[in-house]
């Protein structure tokens, strides 16, 4: 007899509280595993999708159970899925947005080529940080539409180039900065003062203040005589200065952006896309590198962090509207907050 599930339901558009309530017990299919969670992320998508709804994404459906980012223990495998067995512990990202997906639940579907291991030295709050941060992290670093950058390595070369990564502190800079610095490139970013160190503990060589009045003219002399790989906009309305620094400096002339990009805005002589985790959440080459060729061994070799740092909100489903409040009025800098379970 399968076991009884539960998730964390928004039950219509717009509506606030979430509700916990009685959730199919998923059945797992050819390349994916069943996970009993531990530990769940809350990420800004999440709190944009319960004030917006159907005004973000109009083929969301209600009640709709949410989340991307968990950590767990392998309960069932399915056919194809070589790599894993029942009880170990890993973490990876939910696959969509249907009720199945969402890691808003006690039993969650993974698929295996888009999980990784958790090493013994790594909680499952730790490892429950990465996965969407580290899928639009790759995904503006790596696909071939976007950065294209060199492929990450334990034993990195140096390239000869430097990429400029704004908002380094968030939780999809600090994988950027990790990613790029361990495929070989120099990085530039950019945080408030307070995460200058932090920013320089993930491999940063460079870090100025996104708020200062000189930011543009800053950037552009720290850029000479280098050669850029060119820059990742991560925060909203970012990209303006991005693109100002990338169309002044040698180099390439492409700005990866987390948001949403119109080609009127971008400027003769430069290149945009907006990137989306997505891309790096299914089975693709990037996708498995990142999961399956590089991420196990750096995170056993302590080659990769699990960072932003995990801040536990509470433990139960029902603690998870609290974490998306808290998340939605800023409650985290440099920080992801967790709900266990």
């Amino acid at each position: 007899m399968a076991p009884t599930n539960k998730a964390a339901w928004i039950p219509a558009a717009r509506a606030h509280p979430m509700e916990v309530g009685p959730a199919e017990y998923p059945t797992v299919g050819a390349g994916e595993l069943i996970v009993k969670t531990a530990a769940i992320a809350v990420n800004p998508m999440d709190w944009l999708i319960q004030i917006m709804g159907d005004q973000l994404f109009s083929f969301l459906k209600y009640p709709y159970c949410g989340g991307d980012d968990v950590a767990g223990t392998v309960v069932e495998v399915g056919s194809e899925v070589n790599n894993f067995k029942v009880g170990d512990r890993v973490f990876g990202v939910t696959p969509g947005f249907g009720a199945r997906e969402g890691a808003f639940q006690e039993y969650v579907v993974l698929k295996a080529v888009v999980t990784s291991p958790i090493p013994v030295s790594v909680t499952f709050e730790q490892a429950s940080v990465l996965p969407l941060g580290i899928c639009s992290a790759a995904a503006g670093l790596y696909q071939e539409a976007t950065l294209g950058l060199d492929y990450p390595r334990l034993d990195p070369k140096p390239k000869g180039e430097t990429l400029l990564i704004w908002a380094g502190a968030s939780s999809v800079g600090t994988n950027a900065i990790q990613l790029a610095v361990a495929s070989g490139y120099e990085v530039f970013t950019t945080s408030s003062p307070k995460n200058f160190e932090y920013c320089k503990s993930l491999g940063a060589s460079k870090v100025f203040d996104y708020r200062s009045a000189t930011i543009t003219a800053d950037l552009i002399a720290a850029f000479q005589g280098k050669k850029c790989a060119g820059a990742f906009a991560i925060q909203r309305g970012s990209e303006v200065v991005c693109f100002e620094v990338i169309a002044k400096v040698e180099g390439t002339k492409f700005v990866a952006c987390a948001m949403p990009i119109f080609p009127d805005k971008v400027p003769q002589g430069l290149s945009a896309k907006f990137i989306s985790a997505g891309a790096v959440a299914a089975p693709n080459e990037v996708g498995e590198m990142i999961w399956t060729k590089f991420l196990p061994a750096a995170l056993e070799k302590g080659k990769f962090k699990c960072l932003p740092e995990p801040v536990v909100v509470g433990q139960g489903l029902e603690k998870l509207q609290e974490a998306i409040d808290k998340g939605k009025a800023g409650g985290a800098s440099a920080q992801k907050l967790i709900v266990t379970l």
